[in-house]
């Protein structure tokens, strides 16, 4: 998906909509690492992206997660990510990666209410990451973006539903 700028300085990574639908998303589970835990992403009545299903940390699992590569590069003018969402009241991670390659990413914690509601976060405050491990680096430098990923993994057995509606910087 091509980033559009709106007229309010706004740049746009995800905008849920009957035409696109959930297409560039894709899931990964804790089966990579033996776990069994499922989630998935699909399109609602409302035209929002659902990302839902359960974790359980059987078999040494323990998350799931819904991961969007798209075409990206300067972003050093932009100062938040923001996220218009519905939660179910759970924690959440969002993750960004500077390139789809990169090894590990730059991580934001937050806690859904159960509303509808829009999560700021500052490009600054992502921390890096890899495996659950912080990172002995600077947090997000704020220069290149290409992949964003929403995480579950509360370190206990339960199920999860987040719809998004959008995604875009300013």
């Amino acid at each position: 998906m091509a980033v559009m700028t709106t007229q309010d300085n706004r740049s746009l990574i995800y905008k849920a909509n009957k035409e696109e639908g959930v297409k560039g998303w894709y899931v990964v589970n804790d089966g990579v690492m033996g776990g069994l835990s499922k989630g998935i992403i699909k399109m609602n009545d409302d035209e929002h992206a659902v990302f839902e299903g359960y974790v359980t940390t059987e078999n040494n699992g323990g998350f799931s997660s819904v991961r969007y590569p798209f075409e990206m590069n300067e972003v050093s003018e932009f100062k938040f990510v923001n996220i218009k969402l519905k939660g179910d009241g759970k924690n959440y991670q969002f993750r960004i990666k500077e390139t789809v390659n990169q090894d590990y990413s730059y991580i934001h914690e937050f806690k859904t209410s159960g509303d509808w509601e829009k999560v700021s976060i500052l490009l600054s405050e992502f921390y890096p990451s890899f495996r659950g491990n912080k990172l002995n680096r600077p947090n997000f430098p704020g220069k290149k973006m290409e992949e964003v990923t929403f995480l579950i993994g509360n370190k206990k057995k339960e199920s999860f539903s987040l719809e998004i509606e959008s995604i875009y910087l300013n």
